[in-house]
């Protein structure tokens, strides 16, 4: 059986995402689970390859059906969209945001077309795209966008532990405001459809505390009282295995313990902390509802360190392999 094909595009140029790139498809732990083809510009992959003295061949193809996927070779398709003589690492640069958000798109028409089985995706800028005319705030959106996906899930995965995001980039106030049951059951449901269609089958899911103990009763708030209890009751009275309010500060460690396939977090940061304290470069985002599957480094541009070759490519690899375990469940469903 042949190994998973992952698409990856190669992000924001002026950033890390072309060394991340190349350095991950050199590595034996991708290439052990993976074939990967590269979407983006030749001139900065060969200038990724220099830099990191990554000792891989480009053969540029048209369809991912096309590609050499033997030792020592990359695969790419080709978007000649930059100016050399206008680029310079590790600046905002409205070119680069444009020429990612093609990348992205590309991979995307791979993906859903199924000349690509996931799509694992390199950092991009939100001031490059802007500056671009790129009408989107990050990945999240464009591939919501791309696909016709409506409000599309984030999950964190790392070291087994699955975390959902209730609300994303919003501020805390206004995210407090969002824990209402009718957004909690509507999570949850959603939640474990994605975990199903990952091929992570039974087991029970916990909805995280919003205040300090779960309230306490209302003690200390009683948003959990007036909105999350009765979304638990409602869906275990639907037959859902869920649990919770538990507080934040123990879910997560018993999840990753195995008490829980997975945990919804209430707001950003009670998720992002929890995953990215415990490994920081392993923690990887997946966009789940859509009909295709990404995964994403957790990390971003770093253009203070972008064409230095001192970026770790841990975390890319760490994607691309979480894209190859899935997409034969996600294929099948």
């Amino acid at each position: 059986m042949s190994k998973p094909l992952i698409a990856v595009p190669l992000g924001d140029p002026a950033g890390v995402g072309p060394e991340i790139l190349v350095k991950a498809f050199a590595s034996a732990e991708v290439t052990n689970v993976a074939r990967t083809v590269a979407i983006g510009d030749p001139q900065i992959v060969e200038q990724a390859l220099k830099i990191t003295g990554t000792p891989l061949k480009i053969k540029q193809i048209q369809d991912p059906r096309e590609g050499d996927y033997s030792e020592g070779i990359l695969n790419l398709v080709g978007i000649n969209n930059i100016d050399m003589g206008r680029f310079k690492f590790g600046e905002v640069n409205g070119m680069c945001g444009k020429a990612a958000y093609e990348y992205i798109a590309k991979s995307v028409e791979l993906a859903m077309n199924r000349q690509a089985d996931a799509v694992s995706t390199t950092p991009i800028n939100k001031e490059s795209l802007k500056q671009g005319g790129v009408n989107f705030i990050g990945h999240t959106e464009i591939f919501a966008g791309l696909t016709g996906t409506q409000d599309p899930l984030t999950m964190f995965e790392v070291r087994g532990l699955r975390v959902f995001f209730l609300s994303r980039h919003v501020s805390l106030r206004k995210a407090c405001d969002m824990v209402t049951k009718d957004r909690i059951i509507d999570y949850v449901k959603r939640s474990i459809e994605v975990l199903k269609k990952l091929g992570v089958a039974g087991g029970t899911m916990a909805i995280a505390g919003l205040n300090p103990h779960s309230g306490e009763h209302g003690l200390f708030g009683d948003e959990e009282v007036k909105e999350v209890f009765p979304a638990v009751a409602a869906l275990k009275a639907a037959g859902y295995q869920v649990e919770g309010p538990i507080g934040a500060d123990s879910v997560f460690h018993q999840a990753l313990q195995g008490r829980y396939n997975g945990v919804l977090s209430l707001y950003h940061d009670q998720g992002h902390v929890a995953t990215k304290t415990l490994d920081f470069e392993r923690t990887i985002s997946i966009t789940g509802g859509m009909p295709i599957l990404r995964t994403s480094v957790d990390h971003g541009t770093a253009f203070d360190i972008a064409g230095k070759n001192v970026v770790s490519a841990v975390s890319m690899v760490e994607a691309i392999i979480l894209a190859a375990k899935y997409s034969p469940s996600f294929i099948r469903q």
